[in-house]
């Protein structure tokens, strides 16, 4: 299914979280229930400028609204939730 954000929002997929320090320590699944706040970006509104599909954003922690799409669990935000672009 094809899915437009309208006005000034972007749709995401969330980034998995990792199960590994950088030092190699396995994390635990339940160590932390936080789901990421970090997600990529795979499409956009017309109204939003400083964004483009395939970007990695950060957002606030409870921001955006959770659907479903071909299965795959994806989050509509608004763009004053983006926190900011990874560079």
């Amino acid at each position: 299914m094809a899915f437009k954000p309208l006005s000034n929002r972007i749709l995401v997929e969330r980034k998995e979280a990792e199960t590994k320090t950088s030092s190699g320590i396995i994390i635990p699944d339940n160590a932390s229930k936080e789901k990421p706040s970090e997600a990529v970006v795979k499409a956009i509104a017309s109204d939003v400028k400083d964004i483009k599909v395939g970007d990695v954003v950060f957002f606030s922690s409870y921001a955006g609204n959770e659907i479903i799409i071909d299965g795959k669990e994806s989050l509509v935000l608004e763009y004053k939730d983006v926190l900011g672009i990874s560079a």
